[in-house]
């Protein structure tokens, strides 16, 4: 069975191509974590797939580090860099625990679209609050897929054995509040863009 790298080198060139599906919902997703960035922030960014956020995030930041467990999806990412005017991100294959991400340094983590693929998301989040500066923000966005039918997490799991599907949580809205709670954060601000299927936005605070 093919593992979460081996699946996202192997889409790494079909998803590049792809449109944003909800680009008004991506907007607003962007627009609102601008809200809570400045121009002296170092931010990691996790799950960076193919780097589009991470450049248009970069102008607002002092530097971002934007990272991916996909080798093909960063190597788009640093093409796409190449032919823009963004000095201050920087690219790099690698997970959430690799001993290179320093303890306490970062300002702000952001993970778009990126806890509902881990096995593990309070041991993750427990990790990013370790990163995190004390009161940095954890900037995410996360599909709930519990909040609808019983049927997407049957369709994902079949698709998953099939190989036409990564690893996905299917988790309520509470349920991930709660783990984000847990490891000693306090929720700043929430929103849901699209609201259907829900996809939770969270701003929150190492407390």
């Amino acid at each position: 069975m093919r593992g979460p790298a081996e699946f996202w080198d192997k889409a790494a060139d079909k998803y590049s191509k792809k449109p944003v599906k909800d680009m008004a919902s991506y907007d607003k997703t962007l627009d609102c974590a601008r809200k809570h960035l400045s121009a002296s922030d170092n931010v990691l960014e996790l799950g960076c797939g193919t780097g589009t956020t991470a450049l248009l995030l970069g102008p607002d930041v002092k530097q971002i580090t934007a990272s991916d467990i996909s080798s093909r999806m960063i190597e788009i990412a640093r093409e796409k860099s190449a032919t823009r005017e963004v000095e201050n991100v920087r690219f790099a294959q690698g997970t959430l625990f690799d001993e290179g991400l320093e303890k306490g340094s970062f300002d702000v983590v952001m993970g778009f679209n990126f806890l509902h693929l881990l096995e593990d998301i309070p041991g993750a989040v427990h990790r990013v609050n370790a990163l995190l500066k004390p009161g940095g923000l954890f900037i995410s966005k996360t599909a709930c897929l519990a909040e609808q039918s019983r049927l997407w997490s049957l369709l994902l799991a079949a698709m998953k054995a099939l190989g036409f599907a990564p690893y996905v949580a299917c988790l309520k809205v509470a349920e991930l509040e709660d783990i984000i709670t847990s490891a000693h954060f306090e929720i700043l601000e929430t929103g849901l863009y699209p609201a259907s299927p829900p996809s939770r936005f969270i701003v929150a605070r190492k407390s």
